[in-house]
């Protein structure tokens, strides 16, 4: 019979969260130098956790490395959100509509959860908490479309969407017009509209882009 229990998560998992967690909040700011002996003391753990998450957190987007100053935080510019929302644009609206016309009611309930928790999230102004329920609410439309590489190719960009978001709230906390895009959404999906919910949705994408490139600069 197979075990039902979890496995306790890794040093290096523990670690890795707690950076993204710092990176989402902004507690470690764009273009900030990641040093592994300051980040290993602060975590109460070796370097080589902490190397073995920045190495990690480097393939997701939210991490950079030079050959000469090391690990730092990934600086969001305008031609980084636009190579990530233009993939977006491409791939979820489709995704979404296919997991609609597959009639995928457990995936739908995820998102609805995630809905109600992002009331708190907001009251909260908890940018971390809305970052991740954001991740979450968009996973759980596009996951049924029965494509399992167009899945994962949509995971590869959500730290890196994660981040341009952080950076379009820390100037523009439009959480609240947001959320009730994802409501709306939501309400076609769950109505079996998927050529609706997939238009909705890319205009909800694209609304947030030409919001973030105002506040960068579209260079």
């Amino acid at each position: 019979m197979p075990s039902t229990f979890s496995l306790p998560a890794s040093r290096t998992e523990v670690v890795l969260e707690e950076i993204r967690r710092g990176i989402l909040t902004r507690e470690l700011k764009p273009g900030q130098p990641l040093v592994e002996a300051e980040l290993a003391a602060r975590l109460g753990v070796s370097k080589t956790p902490v190397r073995e998450a920045l190495k990690v957190l480097s393939n997701t987007g939210l991490v950079t490395f030079s050959p000469y100053k090391g690990a730092s935080v990934c600086v969001v510019d305008a031609e980084l959100a636009k190579s990530v929302y233009d993939v977006r644009m491409v791939l979820e609206p489709e995704a979404v509509r296919r997991s609609v016309e597959r009639r995928s009611p457990e995936l739908f309930e995820d998102a609805a959860e995630a809905l109600k928790e992002a009331s708190a999230a907001i009251s909260a102004k908890d940018q971390a908490a809305l970052s991740l329920l954001n991740r979450r609410f968009h996973r759980a439309l596009y996951s049924g479309c029965g494509n399992p590489l167009m899945v994962s190719m949509l995971d590869d960009l959500k730290d890196r969407a994660a981040l341009i978001s952080v950076v379009g709230w820390a100037a523009n906390p439009s959480w609240r017009g947001e959320w009730a895009e994802h409501k709306a959404v939501l309400a076609a999906a769950k109505k079996g509209d998927a050529d609706g919910a997939a238009g909705l949705l890319r205009a909800h994408i694209g609304d947030f882009l030409d919001r973030i490139l105002e506040t960068i600069g579209d260079e």
